[in-house]
């Protein structure tokens, strides 16, 4: 299988350097798991969800040819957020069975970075549906995680927000509630972290829509603290900030803010058209 350096803008070379393996079992070489991440960051600062698709697709068989599970298990990683860009259920819920599949074939289950995995997975099963599957997998990753990293550490931040969003959908508002505000409580301590802030906020404005006992004024002055947090001048305006912009105008448009709306769509369009 060949990578047509014209369709892609991106070429290895040959894949299989590595050593020529009796045992089937053994890898027959690696894939250059830091190299694809970065070109598909690339990709992704553009918004060019179809290049990012080819790369996925390309390297994924390529790790599977040279029984490369390690470099397979990465690649499905990141397959687990590409397709819930690209709400393509089917390919999502398989990259999930496989994704957990590879970690235990590795013997990896306590590790930190299966921990993230396994949070990558709750959360796509929950964007397709399965809210209540997904918590045996934030249960795996909370455990690691706290077994590991700093209570301060940024991907506690990420996991609470995630979590959050799944209780809400279970209508377990209270716990949902704190988990957001637990994140908010990390990212605080994390310095560039005010995008993932103002998400979080936007997340708790919607949750405030549906939970009995809050108000209007509630949602208010969580989209006011989104709002302020989007707007601060030490944000790096890059690709990632452009597509934390997409995923926050929809919802302000949902609470009536148009111009605000509107103003972030403009925004991360002139990001993504100079990236």
């Amino acid at each position: 299988m060949t990578l047509p350096e014209d369709d892609l803008k991106y070429n290895f070379g040959c894949g299989s350097y590595g050593y020529k393996a009796d045992n089937p079992l053994k890898p027959l070489g690696r894939i250059p798991v830091g190299e694809i991440i970065n070109k598909l960051d690339g990709f992704f600062n553009k918004n060019d969800l179809a290049g990012a698709g080819r790369l996925l697709s390309y390297w994924h068989s390529e790790a599977v040819r040279l029984r490369d599970k390690q470099g397979e298990l990465s690649v499905v990683n990141e397959e687990l957020g590409y397709f819930r860009k690209t709400a393509e259920s089917l390919k999502a819920l398989t990259a999930v069975e496989r994704s957990i599949e590879l970690i235990t074939e590795l013997g990896a289950e306590n590790t930190v970075s299966s921990a993230t995995i396994f949070l990558n997975a709750a959360t796509t099963l929950k964007a397709f549906g399965k809210a209540e599957e997904a918590l045996p997998l934030y249960d795996k990753a909370l455990k690691i995680y706290k077994a590991n990293l700093s209570p301060n550490d940024k991907r506690f931040g990420g996991f609470y927000n995630n979590y959050g969003l799944t209780l809400a959908d279970l209508k377990r508002y209270d716990e949902a509630e704190n988990a957001f505000l637990n994140a908010i409580e990390v990212m605080l301590e994390n310095e560039n972290s005010k995008p993932e802030i103002a998400i979080t906020y936007v997340n708790l404005a919607h949750l405030y829509e549906v939970f009995e006992g809050r108000s209007e004024e509630d949602i208010k002055i969580c989209l006011d603290s989104a709002e302020e947090y989007l707007a601060d001048k030490d944000i790096v305006h890059n690709g990632y900030f452009a597509f934390v912009l997409s995923k926050c105008a929809p919802s302000f448009r949902h609470f009536g803010m148009l111009e605000k709306a509107l103003e972030m769509e403009k925004l991360s369009e002139a990001i993504y058209e100079r990236s």
